[in-house]
């Protein structure tokens, strides 16, 4: 176990930042971070990163502040772990001297998330530009991939990034970072479906709730979620159904209607919110009783049936209570007919 400080020096809405290239054997080999280092014998984490930085940079420390603290885990077989304290400072006195780490260099924070960083580092970011209050962030990895981030206590989502072919790149990015850049990732979308004595269909639609990050309080599919880093379509579909709606369905419970590429870009409590995601799209067509199912508060405030034709007219007319995708709608009547 290693008790390591790390800290982010503000000049100009710019962050000091090293460019790791010059050790061989280098965890950090290739990647951009801040300054730090391991603690010497009876020191503080203010007694380390005032040192470190004066033997990494010239510079001597005058104004910082302890942001967090981060647990990195590494490699589970090898049990390598770390200890790091997160600070940023805006107070220094100095010039900037050579460093033996990598190249120091003062980066824009806006042109920062386009860096080689550790995926785990773009979270933190994230948070520190936020002001959020004092965190624990703990990472693990598996050689480069991210495999877990825990905030304070609460894991995070992990979304597989898709690449040109709409299939799994091998990298990860946490749920709000992909949101935040529009990356693209995958979603499962099921519709509950019953055919009406006339011969047409009923859609049933949740309501969301009203203190989801993103279109609270709208209509939307009967059930939908992103899939988590390393699982399937299928899986995370049933998955979801259950937990949103309490219905236990079976894989050949579900029909597959299509696949879907949506987008959409906008604003939600004053954060940019971009999506494109991939989503296979299910239908469900077994009998289903409102009054039976068990909502899942933290998601759904409500549920209803709906004309298939009443939903396609909301969305055609862009009724803002339903956040839902016409093309898709469409796709869903065609093989429903």
């Amino acid at each position: 176990m290693k008790l390591t400080t790390l800290c982010y020096i503000e000049k100009d809405d710019k962050y000091l930042m090293i460019h790791r290239i010059k050790k061989k054997h280098d965890v950090n080999k290739d990647k951009w971070i801040g300054i730090g280092g391991k603690f010497e014998r009876g020191e503080s984490p203010e007694d380390c990163i005032l040192r470190e930085t004066k033997e990494e940079t010239g510079l001597t420390l005058t104004s910082y502040r302890l942001r967090g603290v981060l647990t990195f885990v590494y490699n589970d077989d090898d049990a390598e772990m770390e200890y790091i304290f997160l600070y940023t400072a805006d107070g220094f006195t100095g010039e900037l001297a050579d460093c033996n780490e990598g190249t120091l260099e003062w980066v824009s924070k806006t042109e920062i998330n386009s860096l080689n960083l550790w995926e785990g580092d773009r979270i933190f970011h994230r948070l520190l530009d936020e002001e959020a209050p004092f965190f624990s962030l703990k990472l693990r990895y598996q050689d480069d991939l991210l495999k877990e981030a825990v905030l304070d206590g609460k894991p995070l989502e992990l979304l597989d990034l898709l690449d040109e072919n709409g299939e799994p790149s091998g990298q990860v990015r946490e749920r709000t970072l992909v949101h935040l850049n529009g990356d693209w990732h995958r979603t499962s979308h099921v519709w509950v479906v019953r055919r009406r004595g006339d011969g047409g269909h009923d859609l049933l639609l949740q309501k969301r709730s009203r203190e989801k990050d993103s279109f609270g309080g709208c209509y939307d599919i009967s059930s939908a979620g992103h899939i988590p880093a390393g699982q399937d379509y299928l899986e995370s579909a049933l998955r979801e159904l259950k937990e949103e709606l309490g219905i236990a369905a079976e894989p050949e419970d579900l029909r597959l209607v299509g696949v879907h590429d949506g987008r959409y870009e906008g604003e939600f409590h004053g954060r940019i919110f971009k999506n494109h995601e991939k989503s296979h799209v299910f239908a469900y067509e077994k009998p289903v009783e409102i009054e039976k199912l068990k909502l899942q508060k933290e998601e759904v405030e409500s549920v209803k049936w709906m004309r298939i034709e009443d939903v396609l007219a909301a969305v055609k007319a862009h009724d803002p209570g339903y956040c839902l995708f016409e093309d898709e709608i469409e796709m869903l009547s065609e093989v429903l007919a």
